[in-house]
């Protein structure tokens, strides 16, 4: 008996010496478990940005030494299955063909396209939105406390040209515009998760629709309104000492003084550049968008910014790419122009006593001009004072006449 126990167990110690993987219980890794294939673990790290293990099957993409003969079934594929076809294009290393003629044809895959579409449905939307209701409070209550800034010593009665027609035809063309793509733009980005409860897929759907076509055709008077009003008023925007002064003083905004002026303040002139700026970047991404992958514009502008400030933005982008970062800043700078426009409109309408006429008829009351613009006013009464000599008083050298 004891031999036989000890023959035992002398095969079981030479069995575990020659073969020690039976010595140890080995677990299966996730994709031995599929055969080399991803996992479920995989699928869900790439969604979370993570990286996952796709070595063992990024290079299984067809053999054509296994390729059936070209007249028999399948012989056409080239030794190629559709999983390896579709492994390849997720990888990267296959050739596409296609007959479809355009800068995307040859991408089926963007992985990209997630992460934009999560920044565009949650953060943008999200930030976007709150910082519009958030300032529309703020003003609010600024109103309810400092209340409308009146002209002291009420209305003088008489007035003073302020803006001549074409200059209000460019303003109410650039602000008309804006306010149409601004609509338009929060229907077709919010609509999804804040109409279709309230009006149903359908009625929204229409309103899509319309909004889109309306988006897409007012932007050109958009753009026609921000060069008129560049060129129309670029001179009188010039940053200059005053502009110190006014802002020190907080334009008389938060208190009872009149900082001087000339045509424009330090606040109207924040405001001026704020829209050109921004409205000529609004401008170049929405075209962009306009003319799908006819007008690729990040690559360069990440490669500049790469050798400039040393970052390390992607300057390998693929079409969609491209598109998806003109949609994002498209829509982060719409929003910023929004609180600058908001902030424009309120002190132009119910903040101010006297604001609005300036755009509305071109006509400001004379005392509203010389407590928010006194420097504007003494340069036009200069003009209407100063002397033009006549043709008949250059004969004589005696008689003098005043300009209007």
């Amino acid at each position: 008996m004891n031999c036989k126990l000890f023959g035992a167990a002398v095969f079981v110690l030479a069995t575990l010496v020659f073969n020690p993987v039976w010595a140890q219980d080995v677990p299966e890794s996730d994709q031995m478990s599929t055969g080399g294939g991803q996992t479920l673990e995989d699928i869900m790290a790439r969604q979370e940005r993570l990286k996952a293990d796709g070595e063992s099957r990024s290079k299984e993409t067809g053999n054509p030494a296994n390729a059936a003969p070209i007249n028999e079934p399948l012989g056409t594929r080239g030794g190629r299955s559709d999983a390896d076809a579709w492994r390849g294009i997720r990888y990267d290393n296959i050739d596409i063909e296609t007959q479809v003629r355009n800068p995307a044809a040859d991408v089926l895959i963007q992985d990209g396209g997630m992460r934009w579409y999560q920044l565009r449905e949650g953060p943008v939307i999200t930030y976007g939105g709150g910082a519009i209701l958030g300032f529309i409070a703020l003003l609010v209550v600024f109103y309810l406390i400092r209340g409308r800034i009146k002209i002291e010593g009420g209305p003088a009665g008489t007035t003073i040209e302020r803006f001549k027609a074409v200059e209000r035809f460019g303003h109410w063309l650039l602000a008309g515009s804006f306010i149409a793509l601004g609509l338009t733009g929060l229907i077709t980005l919010m609509g999804r998760s804040f109409l279709i409860p309230v009006m149903g897929a359908d009625a929204f759907a229409t309103l899509a629709a319309g909004s889109k076509w309306v988006h897409n055709n007012v932007a050109w008077a958009f753009m026609l309104g921000l060069v008129m009003t560049f060129v129309m008023w670029v001179a009188h925007n010039i940053p200059n000492k005053l502009d110190w002064q006014w802002l020190k003083a907080g334009g008389g905004i938060f208190t009872k003084s009149h900082p001087s002026a000339k045509k424009f303040n330090a606040g109207q002139k924040i405001i001026f550049w704020t829209v050109m700026v921004l409205g000529a970047s609004v401008s170049l991404s929405g075209l962009s968008l306009l003319f799908p992958f006819q007008m690729p514009m990040f690559a360069d502008t990440f490669g500049i910014m790469n050798s400039v400030l040393g970052t390390s933005f992607p300057t390998d982008l693929a079409p969609h790419e491209e598109m998806q970062y003109a949609n994002l800043w498209h829509s982060i700078v719409a929003f910023v122009m929004m609180l600058a426009i908001i902030a424009h409109i309120y002190i132009g309408s119910v903040g101010m006593e006297g604001a609005f006429d300036a755009m509305g008829n071109g006509q400001v009351d004379v005392e509203w001009a010389r407590q928010h613009h006194d420097l504007w006013v003494a340069e036009v009464e200069a003009k209407r004072v100063s002397p033009t000599p006549t043709r008949r008083g250059k004969e004589r050298g005696c008689r003098w006449r005043c300009a209007h």
